[in-house]
């Protein structure tokens, strides 16, 4: 995707420095345009604690850099697998809702466990991680194309107005490298010359929405217009939405959807409306394991702080502001899982399907 024109994407290796990740640091977007870097394991997990690089796909590759890095620092040592497989235990826990966490570091392993020389180790750990990275940018890429259709469809039916799609949190090109997930077909669809209008939710806490969807957009020349939360109910009784299309942390075998908190009230609205709710779903964030999510997908409740203050630019810096009382208790869910029902279809790399046992079996039988 183009920054002030030029292409760019989310994370990349140094082409001069091979103990160097390069990042576009998420927490100055969107005053500051900050390209940051990696150069330790410890580096990556406390990048993806304090959310400079979040977004499921973005989280699973920043991972596998990180066992990448942990390699570099594992040659000398005693046991460099052993090294290695201590930091994948701990960078398991640091974001525990997105399943590209688990699947990027479960691919590492595999990889170093087939080695028979341990001095290979950094050379496939890098291979692994470039393969993923490429390999989520084209699932997005694919997600596009299936789902610009959808649009198009809309968009005949509404000549000479545009499609009005609405999304919440960030599930674009900086949560996944490029391209991203629900905003790939609104991309495809702006520079096909469809004419489409993004309703942006801020979504609190951290204000994805308003401070890196938007921003993002933006850039790119898509129209969009930022709203609360909570104001997509009153925007789709008011026949001023078409379609809402939003990504997910992890989807299990069943068609369940797990996402950023809010994404569940979004689909009870949509279907109280009779408007289309699309997930856009790479099969790197479908949970071959789980089954039954109420007990099976952990949803991460994050630190207070996030809710007491709100963070915002004073013209010279990005500063906190305390908006409650210190004594008041706060509970930060940091996500919220969507049931089949409330979902029109999944939109993956292979196609669209049902949000259900039978449909994700019939794009993604290996799963199974």
């Amino acid at each position: 995707m183009l920054i002030n024109g030029k292409p760019y994407q989310t994370i990349w290796p140094d082409e001069n420095d091979k103990g160097t990740i390069k990042y576009i640091n998420q927490l100055y977007l969107p005053f500051r345009f900050v390209v940051d870097e990696l150069h330790t394991s410890e580096d990556t997990f406390n990048a993806i604690y304090e959310m400079k690089l979040r977004g499921a796909p973005l989280i699973g590759v920043t991972a596998a850099f990180g066992i990448y890095l942990a390699a570099l620092e594992a040659k000398g040592t005693a046991n460099p697998r052993e090294y290695i497989i201590s930091f994948a235990h701990k960078l398991l826990k640091v974001r525990p809702t997105a399943v590209n966490l688990e699947m990027a570091i479960n691919l590492q392993i595999e990889a170093m466990m087939i080695l028979k020389d341990p001095a290979d180790l950094i050379n496939i750990t890098l291979k692994t991680s470039i393969n993923l990275m490429e390999e989520e940018k084209e699932r997005c890429r694919q997600i596009g194309l299936h789902g610009l259709p959808i649009i198009e469809k809309i968009a005949l039916n509404k000549p000479g107005q545009s499609v009005n799609i609405l999304t919440h949190c960030n599930a674009g090109w900086l949560a996944c490298i490029d391209y991203g997930t629900a905003t790939a077909p609104i991309y495809l669809a702006h520079d096909k010359g469809i004419p489409v209008h993004v309703w942006v939710d801020e979504t609190r806490p951290r204000n994805q929405g308003s401070r890196l969807t938007a921003w993002e957009l933006g850039q790119h020349g898509v129209p969009y217009t930022i709203i609360v939360d909570n104001a997509g109910g009153h925007l789709m009784q008011s026949g001023m939405v078409d379609i809402v299309i939003v990504g997910s942390d992890r989807t299990t075998l069943t068609g369940y959807v797990a996402n950023k908190i809010g994404t569940y009230l979004k689909a009870l609205s949509a279907v109280d409306n009779s408007i289309p709710f699309y997930a856009a779903v790479p099969s790197s964030s479908i949970d071959p394991k789980i089954r039954n999510p109420l007990q099976g997908i952990p949803i991460e409740e994050r630190d207070d702080s996030e809710v007491r203050y709100i963070e915002g630019w004073s013209g010279r810096e990005i500063q906190k502001v305390q908006i409650m009382s210190s004594e008041s208790p706060v509970s930060n869910y940091g996500f919220d899982i969507t049931p089949p029902r409330l979902i029109t279809g999944l939109i993956t790399e292979r196609g669209i399907c049902a949000a259900s046992e039978q449909g994700l079996f019939s794009l993604f039988p290996e799963k199974f």
